[in-house]
This record gives structure tokens, sequence and C-alpha cells, in this order.
């Protein structure tokens, strides 16, 4: 069994930090039900869930993928390109010292959102919160522990997960990156098969492998149709008040998995 690491919805989630979306009235109740929802999708997909503590003056803080990159026994806490998130990742790290070796970025900037693994290789946005300094940093951690590090330039979106995301395994068993080519240049991605969100859905190519299942938002039934026709079994749950805070799926959720 996997396990998943949350944390729940800061009422301020109103707050929040923006970069390529304008504000919208966020309703914290109804994002409160939505995350409860995809905790729950996640559990029936075979993850025990585990809270990290809930920091209520945090409006950002349910989004814990951008504090740490977990990489099998090792966990590398980053130092978020939003100055105001930096306390998050200090208490990321003290929760998941008793769970893992912790690692941390020291210098330069990187939010967990632009890293991306496939196997082995770590595919990392450059964008308005990751730089080339916090990229180095990460660099320098992930090699002795046997990964690869291979920068991705991006400006159109928030992070490099925001326009690709690893679906994992097609029918054919050919290993899969969902993909806004728009967004992403996928020229820079290496032995996967490459499945392009609808071009009428932007958004569409940020999407959680959990297990044998793809979570995946209910906004978006045209890629969601592609994923299935290539035989992914997709489970769809409705986001739409956290992406008015520039949520994807997996911004919202550690997972630790063994690496092959």
């Amino acid at each position: 069994m996997g396990v998943a690491f949350t944390r729940p919805v800061s009422r301020r989630i109103v707050e929040c930090e923006l970069t390529h979306l304008d504000r919208r009235p966020i309703d914290p109740d109804a994002a409160a039900r939505q995350h409860a929802a995809y905790e729950q999708a996640l559990a029936d997909s075979g993850f025990h869930i585990i809270r990290l503590p809930e920091l209520p003056d945090h409006p950002d803080s349910v989004f814990v993928e951008d504090t740490a990159i977990l990489l099998g026994e090792h966990a590398v806490i980053t130092r978020p390109g939003a100055a105001s998130r930096r306390a998050e990742a200090d208490s990321t790290a003290g929760a998941l010292a008793e769970h893992f070796t912790i690692h941390r970025i020291t210098r330069g900037r990187l939010d967990g959102g632009d890293v991306l693994r496939v196997a082995r290789t770590l595919y990392v946005g450059q964008s308005r919160r990751t730089d080339c300094a916090g990229i180095v940093a990460l660099a320098n951690i992930a090699a002795p522990l046997g990964f690869e590090v291979i920068e991705v330039p991006h400006d159109q979106c928030l992070h490099l997960k925001t326009g690709a995301t690893f679906a994992g395994h097609d029918e054919a068993g050919r290993p899969t990156m969902l993909i806004n080519p728009d967004w992403i240049d996928p020229s820079y991605f290496r032995d996967v098969a490459l499945l392009p969100s609808h071009p009428a859905e932007a958004f569409a190519a940020n999407a959680l492998g959990a297990g044998e299942r793809l979570i995946y938002p209910t906004a978006y039934p045209r890629t969601a149709e592609r994923l299935r026709a290539v035989g992914f079994d997709v489970e769809e749950v409705d986001i739409g008040e956290l992406e008015k805070a520039e949520a994807g799926l997996t911004c919202m959720s550690l997972i630790a998995e063994p690496i092959r």
C-alpha cells in the first residue's frame, strides 16, 4: 500500500498566491468538501492517507506537493518560489522526518510542482517559481541518490506539472506522458509515449496516477475520453473550487511509492 500525505484546506485560501489566473471568489467550505472527496479517491485507490499538520494562517498550505519531493526513502524539502510559502516547507520537513531521510534545498527557488519524476529521471521546470540555482541544488542532492535531473524551461503555466504529468502505462504497456504541447515543449521528454490533452482543454494535462487508477478532474471530459481510449482507468473528481487557486490534482498530495 502506498502512502499519500495531504494537508487540510485553510479558510484563508481566498488569499492564495496567483500567477496565471485572475482572482475569483473561492468558497472555503466547498473547497474543503472537494478536498475530502479527493482524499477519499486516493483512499479508494489503496493509499493510506496521512494528514500533515493544518496551517490555518497559510492560504496555499493545501498544496503540499510544492514543499517536498519524495524519492524512495528520501524527502527533499524545497524552497518555494513564493516567499510567503517558505514556512510551509518547514512544517512539512518536521512532519516527514519520522518517515524519510530529510534533505533540504538551501539556495535558489524550487517548487515541487515543477518536478516531474519518470522512473529515475527528474524533469524540472524552470519557471517563475523555480530558478536555475534551485534546479542545481536539487541535482546536487538527487544525483548521489541515483536520479538524473533534466531542466525544462516553460513560461505559459504555473508549474511544469500544470502542463505535463506522467499518466502511467497505457494498454500497450508504454510509459505515457499527458501533455499540453502549447505550454510544454514535448521534445524534452525521453522514452515515453506522448498523449496530447484536448486542444479545447488547456488545463487538462494534470492527472494523478494512483495505483491502477488515474485520478482526473471532471472539468476535462474530452481529454478523459482520450485517456480511456488508450486503456487508462480514469476516476474523475470535482476540484473546480480549488482550481480557482491554480490547483492541479497532483499538487494536493505527496505520494510515497517504491521507485523501480
